[in-house]
This record gives structure tokens, sequence and C-alpha cells, in this order.
């Protein structure tokens, strides 16, 4: 995806406001009030101006994580951050991860007997990844209870939690063993 285009609006001018956002290690640029509005939400300008589709908006209140993205590091809520306010910020969604990423990987691999599947519908797949992706960056050898105070935010529909929490210890487990290789 390249740069954004700004508004060819005729009325922008020199006084109107410009927010940058590094999205998956891309900038975009964007004129409030032409291209996007002060209230307008992170989650409407990735998913509605920037076509990723990837990141989910189920409750548009907070409450289940769906949205979740990795912003300068930390996981965050993308319905509940205006998108004025990540001017300048670096912004990571699940389309940005690598496609042999570890998480996705476990995630994808989890069917184990007595856990099942880590996906059913996989409408909150995207949320959970991120936020395991952003977990496991500060704490890459968690226990059982941190993984599941990490999820905590995050609300599966299919009721997929042992195998969602199962699929974190294997890519903390997948992840020692890439940091571990020479």
């Amino acid at each position: 995806m390249t740069l954004q285009q700004p508004c060819k609006d005729a009325r922008v001018s020199a006084e109107d406001r410009i927010i940058r956002l590094k999205v998956n290690d891309v900038w975009h640029k964007f004129y409030v009030g032409h291209d996007i509005e002060e209230a307008d939400t992170l989650a409407y300008l990735l998913r509605e101006k920037l076509g990723l589709s990837g990141l989910k908006v189920a409750c548009d209140d907070g409450a289940c994580g769906a949205c979740t993205v990795i912003l300068n590091g930390e996981a965050v809520l993308s319905c509940m951050t205006l998108a004025v306010d990540a001017d300048g910020q670096d912004i990571l969604t699940i389309e940005g991860l690598p496609k042999n990423d570890p998480v996705i990987a476990a995630f994808a691999e989890q069917s184990e007997p007595g856990y099942g599947t880590a996906m059913q519908c996989g409408y909150c797949t995207p949320g959970f990844v991120m936020t395991v992706k952003a977990f496991l960056n500060e704490n890459p050898n968690p226990t059982a209870q941190e993984i599941k105070d990490a999820l905590s935010g995050n609300i599966c529909r299919c009721g997929c939690y042992a195998a969602i929490a199962k699929s974190v210890e294997h890519a903390a487990e997948k992840i020692s063993r890439q940091e571990s290789k020479p």
C-alpha cells in the first residue's frame, strides 16, 4: 500500500491539520476535516480509509478486543482511540505481521485433544493475535495466570479460551526456539 493521497478538495488550505501515521511500516497522510474527521476512530481510519479489514469492530465500545492493534509496541483498542491521537505514531495491524509469525502459526496449528481449536469462527482471532503479539514482546515466558490476565480484555464468542491460552504457550515456545538459534 502506498502513501494515502490527500483530498483534492480546493478548500484544503495551509491551515488544515494534517496527521501522519506509520501503518505496517508505510507512512500515510490525512487531512483532518477532509479525509477524516476529528471524531473518527483509529479503527474507522484503518478499515475504511486504508482497507485494512483484518481488525474487526464487533462491539465498537472497547469491550471485546476484536479491534486490537499494536500502537508503539502496545496493544490498544482501535475503536476507542481517536485517529487524530495516533498522529506520528507507529501502528501494526494483523496485515503487517509476517506470514511465518510464530503467534499466527501457533493459533493456526492449535488443535490439541482436550483443548480444541484456537480458531472456530475466527472473528476474534486478529484481536487475540495482536494482543498476544504485544504481550509476548514484553513477557516472552509467561505463566498460565499471566496469559489468562493478558487475554482478559478479549472475548471469544465461540468459547475457545482453553485453546487460545494453549496457543499462547506454543507461540512463546516458538519464539524461544527462534531466539536460541544462532
